[in-house]
């Protein structure tokens, strides 16, 4: 089983950055696909991005563009760099890893407890 601590949300004015990350232990972090998902009150969850244990890298559509993600296998890390920050990118961000992204929402992933982006006007 991955555990998975995130960190690195808070709050940021409009137009900002922050880089999100994700520390994983308890399984080999490099077989694991990463994702960053997202969720307001009301609403499912969403993915922003994910990235494979070979690299390679998906961006949904909100996520594509101002976010991007990549890891560290050294450091047993993804990132997520959000830039040019926008009130309705206010959200809990969800890391996730899985054996593969497609399988990132079924019943072997495992989420953290999720960090808290608020981005005021």
């Amino acid at each position: 089983q991955v555990q998975l601590v995130e960190s690195g949300g808070g709050l940021v004015q409009a137009g900002g950055s922050l880089r999100l990350s994700c520390a994983a232990s308890g399984t080999i972090f490099r077989g694991n696909a990463m994702g960053w998902y997202r969720q307001v009150p009301g609403k499912q969850r969403e993915l922003v991005a994910a990235i494979s244990s070979g690299g390679t890298t998906d961006y949904s559509d909100y996520g594509k563009g101002r976010f991007t993600i990549s890891r560290d296998n050294a450091k047993n890390t993804v990132y997520l760099q959000m830039n040019s920050l926008k009130p309705e990118d206010t959200a809990v961000y969800y890391c996730v890893a899985a054996p593969s992204i497609a399988t990132m929402r079924g019943h072997l992933a495992s989420w953290g407890q999720g960090t808290q982006v608020t981005v005021s006007s």
